[in-house]
């Protein structure tokens, strides 16, 4: 079995958003439809097979024993010794907190990322994580943070994250080999997540939104049946009324 994370250019130690960061930009650069040429095929057969491994927590396990990197992990360990994190810290502008966010992120402190994004968006009103970052490296770590703010529950800012990266993907492609995944995600956000488990009003502003995105008449139908609901518990039955007469239409 040849080395997984080599083939993902990744150190032994990476932690599940390293490694999937590494194969999504691998996978654009080795994907038949990418390169328009199919030299790259059993490099991106190989490429799949590693992360299908090193995404797996069992798979991954069973190969790490197998090559022994429990032992050789202390090699890869950077020797540096300025301490980025420390220094990012130390600093109370919003580029430097932007940057602790996705560093975090990707050194295995998710729960630190989330929180300090948490924390400066409250205290922020303006605060984008964009502003800090390429087109790019947005796109892929904001969805790796969505991941992260989905999985605690956070799914308001994982939607508004999302929707950063669809307007983006939408004007300039970049996500495409990805795409679905974000849509899938959004999707499920807004369908299965908000309802009664976030403030309806903040729930309205994100269905709303929503219906700018283009997911689809079926899906507008969904999100607008949804919006007449909790215009309904707000007291508002015109306004739900409306909404379910659109989603009727659109049906």
């Amino acid at each position: 079995m040849e080395d997984c994370y080599k083939i993902l250019g990744v150190a032994p130690g990476a932690s599940a958003a390293e490694i999937r960061r590494a194969y999504r930009l691998k996978a654009k650069q080795l994907h038949p439809d990418t390169t328009g040429t199919q030299d790259t095929t059993e490099e991106f057969r190989n490429l799949v097979k590693a992360y299908e491994i090193l995404s797996d927590a069992k798979q991954r396990s069973l190969f790490d024993e197998s090559f022994f990197y429990r032992t050789r992990h202390k090699a890869y360990r950077s020797t540096e010794s300025f301490d980025y994190r420390k220094w990012l810290l130390a600093r109370s502008d919003e580029e430097s907190r932007a940057k602790l966010i996705f560093f975090d992120l990707l050194h295995h402190r998710e729960d630190d990322a989330v929180r300090e994004f948490k924390e400066m968006c409250m205290n922020h009103a303006n605060f984008r994580l964009s502003n800090w970052f390429t087109r790019e490296d947005f796109m892929d770590y904001g969805f790796i943070l969505a991941e992260e703010l989905v999985l605690r529950d956070e799914y308001y800012d994982a939607f508004v994250l999302l929707e950063q990266i669809i307007c983006m993907e939408r004007t300039f492609e970049y996500f495409r080999l990805f795409f679905p995944e974000v849509m899938d995600l959004a999707r499920t956000i807004l369908k299965y997540r908000l309802d009664g488990k976030i403030d309806d009003e903040l729930a309205l502003d994100a269905w709303e939104r929503a219906l700018e995105l283009g997911f689809g008449n079926r899906d507008d139908a969904y999100f607008l049946q949804k919006m007449a609901g909790a215009y309904r518990r707000m007291g508002d039955e015109r306004t739900a009324r409306i909404c379910e007469e659109e989603a009727v239409r659109l049906a």
